[in-house]
């Protein structure tokens, strides 16, 4: 990064100038959503006509705006479907035999099967990129894997299924480390039950790691991104005193309950081994919630779903996706970068922003083809569940943080287009502002003018009476998109192994009931409130997801 010497991806022990414009940029996110809420109640109240007008206009913007985003959601999960059976382990060995030109390619006609037919087409494309890009090829015998588990007080019955998952794989497990990283504040139980799972799994993977994270250390905040840092600092070490290339090195940062599949490590190895620009490069999977969806309350199970979506959709335009949840990257990238932040609570997106400053905005990530499992969010109680999904959407939502520390690395980085620092502000403003807004606009604003004007000419206009009757179209319209992804939602849920009633697959329709209350209450609320703390210097902690095996399923 130009000028990265001054410049510090924090948003702390900073002065002058740089606090100024921090404080400016925290307020923004916070004034935007709230200048756009009670600046259309405002309208509504004094001027009717214009709020009606602008309301209207919105509804058909977000109707054209939930046509285009399920086109893609449809077409994104096809691709996944595709992908579904591919052996990636064998991709990987014919990948290794391609030399320097598609000559080396083995002939083949059609498979017969129209899924196998459309992935090896996807395949060819990739491997004619790598070659037009006279990448550096690496074999993937040299390729190895650190995992890294961030434990804070998650038990052995939550970490040892995830780990489990990782000895199945199809990539040899004798080229992954694994690092539990382990927080020292832990309770002595959950330390004992990871060591227990360290003993258990150490020779089935290259090596176990147990690296616990001191508590306290200055600069530091009590947040995963510390707890990461420390872990990858002693992977380093163990990669260089093997003399093993860093670069040849993937890290991955799992929750503590994410489950992978057999194939999973394979398809990472595949798509490092395809992407011309590997080092500077993230690579995301799709997450699902799925280890105990079955089990999960209908509020919970929506917003999860959503969460997949979301990321289905945006994996179809890779200039727009953004690390979230457990993701990989190159390790010497993340050396280069300087690790996770230690003082952010984002630490998933952060990492993807630090990258982006540092090389220029010549930093990736890459969509997988491919799912990982976690766990939906349970509580002890219908209100405790509600209460926890409320502060992990909260927690998500305090990725605005990134927005202030991005802005000012913006401004002082010569080396990134101006066209690439406008859209990349743009959307990351934009995101965080619909997030927290659309839900309100949709529910309650757009029936403000006719509720709060005080304009009697307005009482018997033509929108007064039209409005109602074009949101109800509108709405109406949407339904289609609704219908979509309750058919989707379906599709992608896991294989259960006892039968499942017709009352709880009605409960999975009805589920979507609850999308009014969900949207405002548990996505919309928590965004506005992240953005309210950011502006008015209300700092949040990282707060732990609570985690419940479920017997039930």
């Amino acid at each position: 990064m130009e000028n990265s010497k001054e410049f510090r991806f924090s948003p702390t022990g900073l002065a002058g100038r740089q606090r100024v414009w921090q404080r400016v940029f925290e307020i923004m996110p916070g004034a935007v959503s709230w200048g756009i809420i009670c600046g259309m109640t405002v309208l509504s109240a004094f001027f009717p006509l214009v709020a009606a007008i602008l309301i209207i206009a919105f509804y058909i913007y977000w109707l054209l705006r939930i046509f285009y985003l399920t086109i893609f959601l449809v077409l994104s999960y096809l691709r996944l479907s595709v992908e579904k059976d591919t052996d990636w382990m064998d991709r990987v060995r014919n990948t290794d035999k391609i030399k320097d030109d598609m000559g080396s390619w083995p002939k083949k006609g059609r498979s017969g099967s129209r899924a196998k037919d459309i992935s090896e087409k996807f395949y060819r494309k990739d491997v004619e990129n790598l070659i037009r890009s006279r990448g550096k090829k690496i074999h993937s015998d040299d390729i190895y894997h650190i995992v890294i588990v961030p434990i804070a007080k998650e038990s052995g019955e939550i970490v040892n299924p995830g780990i489990m998952s990782m000895t199945k794989s199809k990539f040899p497990t004798s080229r992954i480390l694994l690092v539990m990283a382990l927080e020292a504040r832990a309770e002595e139980q959950v330390k004992r039950d990871i060591r227990e799972i360290g003993r258990r799994y150490k020779d089935l993977f290259l090596d176990v790691l147990i690296v616990e994270h001191p508590d306290g250390i200055p600069g530091e905040i009590r947040a995963k991104g510390a707890n990461t840092t420390f872990a990858a600092r002693a992977g380093k070490e163990f990669f260089s005193e093997r003399n093993i290339p860093l670069e040849n090195v993937l890290v991955s940062c799992f929750d503590s309950d994410t489950v992978v599949n057999e194939q999973y490590f394979a398809c990472l190895t595949y798509y490092f081994l395809v992407c011309p620009f590997r080092c500077k490069a993230s690579f995301q999977p799709i997450p699902v919630y799925n280890n105990n969806i079955w089990d999960a309350p209908g509020l919970t199970r929506v917003l999860d779903i959503g969460s997949s979506f979301f990321l289905l959709i945006e994996a179809t335009n890779p200039e727009k996706l953004v690390t979230f949840s457990s993701h990989s990257m190159s390790f010497q990238a993340l050396c280069d970068i300087g690790y996770w932040p230690v003082d952010m609570i984002s630490d998933d997106s952060a990492v993807f922003w630090k990258a982006f400053l540092q090389f220029n905005g010549e930093y990736h990530t890459v969509p997988m083809y491919t799912t990982i499992s976690m766990d939906a969010v349970v509580g002890e109680s219908l209100w405790k569940t509600v209460v926890n999904v409320y502060k992990q959407k909260r927690r998500w939502a305090w990725g605005v943080e990134n927005f202030p520390i991005v802005m000012r690395g913006f401004m002082q980085n010569r080396g990134i287009p101006l066209l690439t620092k406008i859209k990349q502000s743009f959307k990351l403003l934009e995101g965080h502002v619909s997030w927290s807004t659309w839900a309100f606009l949709l529910t309650f604003v757009g029936w403000l003018p006719a509720a709060l004007s005080l304009d009697k000419e307005f009482a018997v206009s033509v929108f007064y009476y039209s409005g109602p009757r074009v949101a109800a179209t509108i709405f109406n319209l949407a339904s289609f998109s609704l219908i979509a992804s309750i058919i989707l939602s379906f599709c992608m849920l896991p294989r259960r192994g006892k039968k499942v009633s017709l009352l709880k697959k009605a409960g999975f329709i009805l589920q979507w009931l609850l999308m009014p209350f969900t949207l405002i209450f548990l996505s919309a609320l928590p965004a506005l409130d992240a953005q309210t703390r950011l502006m008015t210097g209300r700092y949040m902690g990282f707060w732990v997801t609570d985690k419940i095996k479920s017997g039930k399923s």
